[in-house]
Parts: structure tokens; sequence; C-alpha cells
């Protein structure tokens, strides 16, 4: 329809005045233009001023008719829903009036607002806008078909998933086969366009176009030596993502693809041959890759290789990282990238070490950072194409490489010198069993080059070290550690910050893998991480904490000396009285304090108090910010739950290293009704948090956590009168009822809701807690074994649980039926067989010299039920499997765990003639087994075998 809105001349100069002075460079102008533009937006035809100024005054400056068409975005973003319909309707009409616009810019604005409305849900309400756009695609003149083409890039990207579905009638039946008829146009810029249109849909296998896969497949290889190199970018996306989805249809022709992805890895645009270079990577991860590829590897290998130099952009953008000398010139924020906390996930100890869920934390083991150019560039994808292939063909793709490592790693130029390094870590994972008999004299050379004259082959060198630190640490420590610590130690000191930041990442990682073997050196390597103290710009500042932390987490209980303690405390205290609360940079702060507060254990005691309540202060104005954002969204902004978090695994690292210690200051706090709230928050982050902290404190200081397990354990400790403060702190029966009315903490029943296997982390920790709960309450936990148990047998019995749940629930059941057998009973022929196939697996890692956990618990069965009550359930289910399976178990903890021996061979004897095979051939394999065991332990197993 005709729209007959006119502007009034006078506002309309007085915008366009606006809009000349909001180019301006001046920070005090640019705002006062944003205060008046605030205020223009109470006005309902403000937009339709902006909208007239970029379709109408083609007198106008183009950047100042497309900033106009900007503000309008913006305001279509935050306001659309209150535009009155009049002024909707004409930026409608004059959108797609205008899309043919002459200027370049101008259709491009235009096509921007257009998908910005569309993208506030008004496909649905704009009908003609998808059929006008695609009938202007026919239309004879360029402008026209580029800027149509333009916008429906634009919307196919924004809004892909409501095209693909009923809500619009699927207009993809229509709009695909238009598409693939412009493959063939004779503009390069509208046959871009429409692979790119097209595009949008192969990941999400939209069945419009699974349709016609075979002439969208057909277009692309005519495409394929299109002189535009965008066009070319664009097939080679297609076919990356086509890899994933329909390799059924690529691969009869495979070896004419990967040759043609050869020649685009080597393209002269760094843009297309980036988007090849992505083949490789996800053809790593097809099961065919190996067959497909194992004939094109030596053509592939150099071509990667060539790759993983810095061109000379690279090099001229990194300029400030190639200068020697740039320590002293202060970090641009901007370059400074977010940090996000990991909340903390609890495993039992084994030997003193928490292990986490088995989630890969490649933090400072990814492919060298160049975060001063692009985040991702070339040299980066051959380098992880390199590292992926490298664990597919292992060893085999030694034999191209050997010899382009050998020239690379000796070469004059640094440049290629630099490449052939990043070749050699890039390799490290893939072909470490190849690269064992050439490490003896790899290795000294690599540390020899930690003292290169360029800082980025400095850099690169202790990246590259660090990917071959578990080899390392398994040699003498004098032949390769002492000397690779000792020149990482001084490049944690060198004069640039990139070596510096590459160091200190790369001594983390040898800290992590070398653990107690540092343990003689601490103090050089205490005396050189303070002293980066007073070295670090602000960005390398967040990676020595990290490098301090995963020191105290390696050494863990050595690092509690005076000395130790006071060269390392001061620098980190004085850092924190430094940060305000609101301070992103209490992340890694906070992160390190709970290493080693929890390796320091008695020797944090001096720094506990002011850490302790400042980390229950963040979490009690996290909960309240978080409290009137809820109630008034639009007054008060929702905050960062990173700092509650990191807050609650510090107060964990506090209570697992001072232990009984931090008893008073829970005590004089309201920590326990803090953590009920976090144990409830949205975010699984926090709650998995709060579990953690949780059973760290019932293993502290269980006294102040049992009132609130539940109100029948608040009951109980009523009708004893137990104290529920301090010892030195007495309640009468009339407070103890108060607090039973007021105590909302009921933490049970939200342990039990929280064990979802989905939310690994968060289930996991539930489980621990639960665990640590149920040995601290006894037989007190009887009325909250049927909260639990249903859940911990249902994770149990489920296919593929990763190990770490897996172990903390198989040791939580065996607690609960240590401490309540009765409640336990009734399942036991729903666990039993995953539960006892667990710990046999555990005592076969034993019996191979790998670490066991002190399974207190796994005696509870026998020990607690009557045998002939446990032997009943077990006989009935499954017969000779599940009873050789439960006495071979049995038989290996009662020696660790020194069971009465005539105990065991009564049972023996009761249940001799019921016996299986299986048990007398495990008998017979665990009687040469019992040769390096004690006399004790053969004598028994002697009797025990001539049944």
């Amino acid at each position: 329809m005709e729209c007959e809105w006119k502007p009034d001349d006078q506002g309309l100069q007085q915008i366009l005045q606006l809009l000349k002075e909001s180019q301006s460079p001046d920070t005090s102008t640019q705002r006062s233009v944003q205060q008046r533009l605030e205020q223009l937006n109470h006005y309902p035809d403000f937009n339709n001023y902006l909208i007239f100024v970029l379709t109408k005054l083609k007198s106008e400056d183009e950047p100042t008719r497309s900033l106009s068409g900007l503000i309008l975005k913006n305001n279509v973003k935050a306001h659309y829903q209150n535009f009155p319909n009049g002024v909707s309707d004409f930026i409608k009409s004059e959108c797609l009036q205008n899309i043919g616009d002459s200027s370049p810019l101008i259709r491009a604005t235009v096509g921007i607002l257009i998908t910005t409305i569309a993208s506030k849900g008004e496909l649905q309400n704009w009908p003609e806008l998808l059929p006008k756009l695609c009938l202007l695609l026919d239309s004879e003149d360029y402008n026209t078909c580029e800027g149509a083409f333009g916008a429906l890039q634009k919307i196919c990207e924004d809004s892909a998933e409501v095209l693909d579905s009923d809500m619009l009638d699927r207009p993809l039946n229509v709009m695909i086969p238009k598409f693939l008829q412009f493959f063939k146009h004779s503009s390069p810029k509208i046959r871009s366009h429409a692979i790119a249109c097209v595009n949008q849909f192969i990941i999400s296998r939209t069945q419009a176009l699974m349709l016609h896969i075979d002439g969208f497949i057909e277009n692309l290889f005519a495409l394929a030596t299109d002189e535009e190199p965008e066009v070319r970018k664009n097939v080679c996306r297609a076919l990356v993502m086509l890899l994933e989805v329909r390799m059924d249809r690529l691969l009869p022709h495979m070896h004419n693809i990967i040759e043609y992805m050869l020649q685009r890895t080597q393209d002269q645009d760094e843009n297309v041959a980036l988007e090849a270079c992505e083949f490789w990577l996800t053809l790593a991860e097809q099961p065919v890759c190996k067959d497909v590829l194992c004939n094109h590897l030596s053509k592939l290998t150099p071509v990667l290789v060539n790759g993983m130099k810095y061109s000379e952009i690279d090099i001229i953008l990194l300029k400030g990282d190639v200068e020697e000398d740039d320590e002293a010139i202060p970090d641009n924020e901007q370059d400074i990238r977010p940090r996000f906390h990991r909340s903390r996930t609890v495993a039992q100890q084994y030997e003193g070490d928490r292990d986490g869920i088995e989630e890969d934390d490649d933090e400072d083991d990814d492919l060298e950072d160049d975060d001063t150019i692009s985040d991702w560039n070339l040299r980066k994808c051959s380098a992880a194409a390199l590292d992926v292939l490298a664990n597919v063909f292992r060893d085999d793709l030694l034999l191209p490489i050997l010899p382009l490592l050998k020239e690379l790693l000796f070469h004059p130029e640094w440049v290629i010198k630099e490449s052939g390094i990043l070749v050699l870590g890039a390799i490290a994972e893939g072909c470490m069993q190849g690269m064992i008999a050439y490490l003896p004299e790899l290795i000294p050379h690599l540390v020899q080059c930690l003292s290169d004259k360029k800082a980025l082959v400095r850099s690169i060198t202790c990246w590259t070290l660090s990917r071959y630190a578990h080899w390392v640490v398994s040699q003498p420590p004098d032949t390769y550690l002492k000397p690779l610590m000792t020149e990482l130690l001084k490049r944690i000191l060198d004069s640039n910050k990139r070596v510096q930041e590459a160091a200190c990442s790369a001594f983390a990682t040898l800290e992590e893998e070398a653990c107690t073997e540092l343990v003689p050196y601490l103090a050089y390597i205490l005396d050189t991480l303070v002293f980066a103290f007073s070295k670090y710009q602000h960005k390398n500042l967040l990676i020595l904490y990290d490098a301090i932390g995963t020191l105290a987490d390696s050494v863990g209980h050595h690092l509690n000396k005076p000395e130790y303690i006071q060269m390392l405390m001061p620098p980190l205290i004085a850092k924190w009285n430094q940060l305000k609360d609101e301070d992103k940079d209490l992340f890694p702060l906070l992160e390190c304090l709970s290493s080693v507060a929890t390796a320091l254990q008695s020797g944090f005691l001096p720094y506990c108090e002011p850490v302790y309540q400042r980390c229950v202060n963040l979490v009690q104005k996290t909960l309240a910010q978080t409290m009137l954002h809820q109630s008034q969204p639009d007054q008060y902004e929702a905050p960062d739950k990173d700092f509650m978090i990191v807050a609650l695994d510090l107060l964990s690292g506090l209570a697992e290293g001072l232990g009984d210690n931090i008893e008073q200051l829970v005590a004089r706090s309201n920590i326990l009704t803090l953590m009920y709230q976090c144990m409830q928050d949205k975010m699984p982050e926090v709650r998995q948090s709060s579990f953690a902290l949780l059973g760290d404190l019932t293993k502290a200081c269980f006294m102040h956590v049992k009132p609130c397990i539940g109100k029948y354990s608040l009951l109980i400790h009523i009708g004893s009168n137990t104290p529920l403060r301090s010892p030195n702190v007495r309640l009468s029966i009339t407070d103890d009822i108060s607090l039973f009315l007021s105590c909302a903490a009921d933490f049970m029943p939200i342990l039990g809701t929280n064990l979802n296997p989905e939310l690994i982390s968060v289930c996991n920790n539930a489980t621990w807690a639960i665990g640590e709960i149920s040995i601290q309450m006894g037989a007190e936990m009887q009325p909250y074994v049927a909260m639990v148990l249903h859940q911990l047998v249902e994770i149990i019995n489920r296919p593929n649980t990763p190990k770490t749940l897996l172990e903390n629930t198989a040791i939580t059941i065996g607690r609960l039926g240590y401490v309540c057998p009765q409640e336990v009973a009734p399942m036991l022929q729903q666990f039993i067989r995953p539960w006892c196939v667990f710990f046999n697996l555990l005592f076969y890692s034993f019996s191979m010299g790998l670490s066991l956990p002190v399974l207190s618990v796994s005696l509870s069965f026998p020990l607690s039920f009557s045998f002939s009550s446990f032997f009943s359930f077990s006989f009935s289910s499954f017969l000779s499997f599940s009873l050789s399976f439960s006495l071979s178990l049995f038989l290996s903890l009662s020696f660790s765990l020194s069971l009465s021996l005539s105990l065991f061979l009564s049972l023996s004897f009761s249940l001799s003639f019921s016996l299986s095979f299986s048990l007398s051939l495990f008998l017979s394999l665990s009687l040469s087994f019992s040769l390096s065991l004690s006399l004790s332990l053969s004598l028994s197993l002697s009797l025990s075998f001539s049944f």
C-alpha cells in the first residue's frame, strides 16, 4: 500500500544534524548524541524519520543514510513490539521498495533491516516478504537481484529453523530449487549468494534440500574452479558440511574431492585456503578417513606443514610480539580474553588426588594461541588438522613427515624453523610411540631453542615441549626434567610478554605431569614465580595464578613449610586486597587460592578468616542481586554467578585444607543457609559447586551440617540435646525448637532431585556428598535412603556412565548399605551385578599395579547382612556367575582390610558344594598372585584352593 507519511522539515533537519554529530570522534559529543537519541525514541514517528533518511534522501551522503538505517535496526531489536502499526508498515514498505538501491552500502543496510524485522518473529506477520524477495530475484536489474539475494541470505542465516517448519508452510520447497537456478548466473556475486543460501540448510538435513541433493552436488562440482574467490570459498564450505551429513553421496567422488581440496588448501586467497583446510579436520572424524586418505598422505602432509608457517601479514600483525623487550608495555585491556571459571568436580581421593569427570581440560594444551591476529587462521587450522590426522594415522604419519621435520627444525630462517617446532608439537599426541626413539636427541635441541633470539621461536618451543612433558617426566630427572624446568623458569622471566605467557602455560603442564618430582626444586620454583609478580602485566598475571595453583595441586602438602608459605602468600594476599569484589580478575585468583589453601592445610590458618568471610560475602551479594533481578528485572541486572561459583569452590578448598579448623568460621557465619539457596539455583554450575562444598563441610565439621540434612535429622538433634553450633555454645531446648521452626534447610531431598546423570558433574558431586553424609550419619541415615537409592541404582545400571560418576555411585551405594543394611537389602538384586563387576575391575586395576582407593565400603554387605541373606539374593538372581564375582571381590578385599580369616572360611565351607568352575579358576589365578603377598594370605588361598 502507498504510505502518505511526510516528515516535518524542521524535525528532519534536526535528525540529520544529529546523525552527522554522531560520526564525530569526540567522546563527549557521542555521549550527548546518544542521550538525545534515547529521548527521541519516545516519539512514535521518530523511526519514520530514520527510514525516510535511509531510503528517500538520496542526496545525502551514504554513511549518514546507512547510519540512520543502523540506528533504526537497533530500535527494531529493542522496541519493535512497541512500534505503532502505521510505523512498522511504513518501514516494511520502504524496505521492499528500496532493496535495489544503486548503492551497495544502502542495499546491505536495507537487507540487515529486513532480516532484523524478520528475526523478531515477523516472518509470520509479513507474509508478502519471502514471495516478494523471490520474485525480485528474477528482476533484470542487477541491483534489485543482488539486494534481494543479500536480504535472503541474511534471513536464511538468522531464521533457518523457522523457514524449515510448518509454521510458514515450508517455503524452502520453493526457495531451494529457486536458489539452485542461480548457481550458473553470470554475476559471481549472485552465484556466491545462491550457494551461501543453500549452505545454511545442509547441517540440518532440510528435506527440501535432500530432495535435490544430487543436483546440488553436481552444481558444486561445476563451480569448483570458479574465478571468484568467494564462490570457491562457499563451494569448499558446502563440501565440508556435506562430508558430515551426506558422506554416502560424496564417497564415489572422494578421490577427486580430495585432490580438489589439496589444491584449494593452497589457494592464493587465504579465506578459500582456510575453508578448504577445514575439510581435513572434518574428514579425520569420519570412519572412512584412513581408507580414503592413506594414498594421499604424501601429498597432504607437506601442504599442511607449509600452511603452518607465519605469513608475511601475520608477522606484520604480530610486530609487537616479534619485538623482544615489551614487558614494560601495558596490555591493551581489549586483548585480554574473558576467563570463565570451571566449577569444582569431586571424585574419591586416591593417594591424595582429586580427579574430575572425564572431560578433557586441554586449556593449556591447545594449539598455540595467536590471539593478537585472527582467532582462527590457516596456520592454526593446518596445525589442528595435522594434530587430528596424527591421531588417526599414528606412526604411519611419520613416514612422510620425518624428512620434512629434519629440514625444518634446523633451518637457518627463523620462520621455517618455528613452523617445524610447531609441527613437532602438533604430532606429539598421535605419534608419540614412534617419536620416542628421536626424543633423546630432540628434547635437548628444543631446550636450546628456548634461548633463541626470536621471541616467536622461544614461545612456540615452550608449547611444543609441554606436549612432550609426559615423556620427559618418565625419564631420570637429571637427564631431561631438570634442564627443561630450569630453562622454562628462565623463560617465565623473559623480557617478552608472549614468551612469558607460553612459558607459564608450559610450566603448568609440566607441573601436572611431574607432581611430586618437583618437590626438591620447590624453593627455586617459588622464587621464580613470586618474582614474576613484579614483572608481569595484567594478562600474564592471570596465567601466573594458574601456574601457582597447578603447582599447589601437584605437590600438595609438600608446600606446607614456613619458608615456602612466607615466599608465596604475601604477593597473593596483596593482590587479593587490591581487587574489588566486582573485578573479574578475582576468578583466577580465587581458583589459585583454592588450590593453595588445600595444599597448605593448617599452614593457611593465618590467612583463612578474611578469605573465608570475603567468599561468604561474595555468595551473599550474588544471591541478593539474583533475587532483586528476579523480582524487578527491568531495574536490576542479572549478576555474574561466576563470582558465587568461584567463592563456593574456594570455601571447599578451605574446608578440605583446614579440616576441623574451619569449624569456628562456619559456626560464626550463615554459610549453610546460603549454601541451601545455592543448591536450588537454576544454574547447574552453582549447584555443582554447592554440593562439593556440602561434602567438604560434612567431612570437616558435620556438627553444623547435620541439623540441615533434613527435618528428621534436626528432630533427632533436639531430642538428644546435642549442641548444634560449637562445643563452646550450648543451646537450650527452646533455642533448638526455634531453630527448627526457622531452619529452612533440607539438604537430602535436594540431593535426591539432583541425581540426574544428564548433568554429569552436578550428579557426580551430589552423589559424592550423599556418600560423605551417610558415613557421618550412620544408622540415622535410615529415613533418607529411599530419597536417593532408586536414583543411584538407575545410575549404576546405566550404560556408558562416566568412570568417576560410576565410582562415586558404587561407593555411595556401598556406604548406604554399610550404615542402613535393612533399607538397602531389598534392592540388592537390582544393583549387585554392576556393583560387583565395577569393584572387580578395580581389583584388576590393583593387580596390574595401578592405584586403588581404600574401599572400606566393599566389605559392607557381608559384614552388615547375615551371610545367608546376602547369598540368597545373589543365588536366586544369577547363580554361579554373580556368586563367583561376589566371592572374588570379597576375597581380594578381605585381605586388604584384614577380615577375620576364620569368618570367611566358614562361609566358604558352607557354600563349597555350589561353587562354580569360574570360582575355582579365579582361585587358581589368585594363588599365583598371592606369591607376592604376605604368608598369611598365601595360606588362606591354599586352604580355599584345597576344596
